[in-house]
């Protein structure tokens, strides 16, 4: 087994383009370049967040929406509704990451920052806003259920708009006040948070959407999988690297010159993705989910709306607040960490059984090689 599974994965592996073999050598050089533009061109980061869409700098907002449309245009409509059917997903998944996982961070951001009430804000903010974009990068790349990251991610926009507000009032106002810590209030309107869903996830699974449909109708499904996808499957990966580059010259002079409170920030934050990522995974296969599921599972916990937690701290606490560092810190450390799970994650599959080869595909942004 073991044997033919080394001399399946060669070959596979030279049939990667250069881009996608050397995927994480690539966002670690987009995060080195956008920190190093931030820190060499100080008014760059002004210059990027002139222009902004529910507080999120424009270029930042279209990168996101080149990322997620090749995706989205790769998932399966039709087959949505074997994932609403399956309640060993979608109940842990709300659990998760509407109790769960804004209590872990809550205590998380206490244990680690009782002295740094800014920072500390900032991290609940980023705890609270569940994850509706790049997870579905994340998730393809490590070969995980894509109907499923859909219905999932629209679940958590639809939960975000609903209980964001309430989550925040709770985790920053109620709870301290009832263990004795400090408060703080947070004032962000269900309209801005409804805003910021349409604009991420709306945009691009509408038009994802869309091209399936219309794609499909006018040249049938294998024309739509085997010609169409490839041509827009790498714009998701330029997308990806275009909005880390950006995200982290809009902040490259602040993390820079504070790293030693960026280090404070970072380690409650890799606990964080370590527990729930883990966490996650254990659970899946615990209650039977095969490995696209419980894959889907485990990112869609571990991952955070970092553009919505982001824009709150901008407009309630302001552009250079600690609570807006916190925040940029946020994607700084999920993008490295969640790459690295992406591996560790593919390396699992041996202990799920029926998993199909990691050989079986190509890469997490191209379509599933097909007979």
């Amino acid at each position: 087994m073991t044997a033919q599974n080394s001399e399946t994965a060669g070959p596979v592996a030279a049939r990667l383009s250069f881009l996608d073999r050397f995927l994480a050598v690539w966002i670690l050089l987009a995060m080195a370049i956008g920190l190093g533009l931030g820190r060499v061109v100080p008014e760059l980061g002004d210059a990027l967040a002139k222009v902004t869409v529910t507080g999120v700098s424009l270029p930042i907002a279209l990168g996101l929406l080149v990322m997620m449309y090749p995706v989205l245009a790769k998932v399966r409509y039709d087959r949505l509704d074997t994932v609403t059917r399956d309640r060993r997903l979608l109940i842990p998944s709300l659990v998760i990451n509407w109790i769960l996982g804004p209590a872990v961070m809550f205590a998380l951001a206490w244990i680690f920052l009782p002295d740094l009430p800014e920072y500390r804000t900032g991290l609940i903010i980023v705890g609270l806003a569940r994850c509706i974009a790049m997870v579905v990068i994340w998730n393809d790349l490590a070969c995980g259920d894509r109907e499923a990251a859909a219905v999932l991610v629209a679940l958590n926009s639809v939960f975000q708009v609903l209980a964001f507000s309430l989550l925040g009032w709770f985790y920053l106002s109620v709870l301290p006040g009832w263990l004795g810590l400090q408060q703080t209030g947070l004032n962000v309107s269900v309209w801005e948070i409804a805003r910021s869903v349409l604009i991420f996830l709306g945009i691009p699974l509408a038009a994802g959407f869309l091209t399936r449909r219309l794609g499909e109708k006018a040249k049938g499904r294998t024309w739509y999988e085997a010609k169409l996808l490839p041509r827009i499957g790498p714009f998701a990966l330029y997308g990806l690297l275009f909005t880390i580059v950006v995200l982290f010259a809009l902040q490259g002079q602040a993390i820079t010159s504070r790293p030693l409170d960026v280090a404070r920030i970072a380690l409650p934050l890799l606990v964080y993705f370590a527990l729930m990522w883990a966490g996650s995974m254990a659970l899946g296969k615990a209650v039977g989910l095969g490995y696209p599921r419980a894959t889907t599972l485990a990112f869609t916990a571990a991952g955070n709306n970092f553009e919505l937690a982001i824009a709150v701290a901008i407009a309630t606490f302001g552009a250079t607040s600690g609570q807006a560092l916190a925040g940029v810190v946020g994607p700084l450390i999920e993008v490295p960490v969640l790459i690295g799970l992406v591996h560790v994650a593919l390396a699992a599959r041996r202990l799920f059984p029926g998993a199909p080869a990691p050989a079986a595909e190509l890469s997490g942004l191209k379509e599933p090689a097909r007979d």
